[in-house]
């Protein structure tokens, strides 16, 4: 029986090990491709002077730049725990969701401030087929970062990684938006340009509530609450399980940990509680997939 949990245990470690690498590998991938996409922009931002390609422009690079917090959390939360960090290093992937969000803010922040310096002091635009071309190509790279982040990110468990999936997203809405103001601008509209790039600011403003709402709840230790029913339902159907008490869950990077109270007979041994309660533990980790660790307490039911 040690040996079965033993053997799980080391399981648990091999996917935690993968998942990290998967998402080390997601901001790889992220960084290389917004990283062109920007750099063709910014080529485009110098002939063209579009305000609004230039806000969408700073989107792209911050969004580019965000990957590497991102893998720097994901490489130290693959380190095993110390006897000072005795959880490990997971939750710097929280820090990391932090940085995203500031990031995110500031960008707003550069937009609008471009887009009204803009409206008072106006520049003629030029190389208008450009900046639609610009601004198609970087929906297109935008939103295929953005479904990649964020399919990684709900696969391994990572707040951090769906949230600047989100913000990928959003660079690609308003990459479609600086198109429409080219539009304008080319139908005799000078000042399309600066408002669709304050349009920019007000989306990445939705975005960053949206990121900011998930990191935020990541850092309060908010779990889905379908993972407590599961746990609650996996504890209740273990033979000997008189009542399931409390389950506590919080993310540590990309694993669950859990904490179980169980009422159990009174009669049992204390050999039989531990049986138990190492049983319940082990259906509990395969009923949640992303369960890391779970410390089950067996207690006489009525001794509470």
């Amino acid at each position: 029986m040690g040996h079965d949990h033993s053997h799980d245990h080391a399981d648990r470690i091999d996917d935690a090990l993968r998942d990290s690498a998967a998402g080390i590998r997601a901001v790889k991938i992220s960084l290389v491709a917004l990283g062109i996409t920007a750099a063709l922009q910014i080529v485009i931002v110098l002939a063209s002077g579009s305000v609004a390609l230039l806000a969408d422009t700073i989107h792209n690079f911050s969004d580019a730049l965000t990957a590497i917090p991102l893998w720097i959390a994901f490489s130290l939360s693959r380190r095993t725990a110390t006897r000072r960090y005795t959880y490990g290093l997971g939750r710097a992937e929280d820090l990391a969701g932090l940085f995203v969000v500031g990031v995110i803010a500031i960008s707003a922040v550069v937009a609008a401030v471009q887009a009204v310096n803009r409206l008072l002091h106006p520049v003629p635009m030029s190389h208008l087929g450009w900046v639609a071309a610009a601004g198609l190509a970087g929906f297109v790279g935008n939103e295929i970062v953005a479904v990649y982040r964020i399919r990684v990110g709900k696969r391994i468990g990572s707040a951090a990684l769906r949230a600047d999936g989100m913000h990928a997203r959003a660079d690609g809405l308003t990459s479609l938006a600086v198109v429409l103001g080219a539009i304008g601008v080319a139908l005799g509209f000078p000042a399309a340009d600066p408002i669709i790039g304050l349009i920019i600011a007000g989306a990445i403003l939705a975005v960053l509530v949206a990121a900011a709402r998930e990191v935020f709840a990541r850092l309060l230790d908010s779990v889905d609450p379908a993972l407590v029913d599961t746990a609650y339902h996996t504890l209740k159907a273990q033979p000997g399980v008189l009542g399931v008490q409390r389950v506590r869950m919080r993310w540590v990077g990309l694993r669950l940990d859990a904490d179980v109270e169980l009422d159990v007979d009174p009669q049992l041994s204390l050999r039989q509680a531990h049986e138990l309660a190492h049983h319940a533990e082990h259906a509990l980790t395969h009923a949640i997939p992303k369960l890391n660790t779970a410390v089950v307490h067996a207690y006489p039911a009525h001794a509470h």
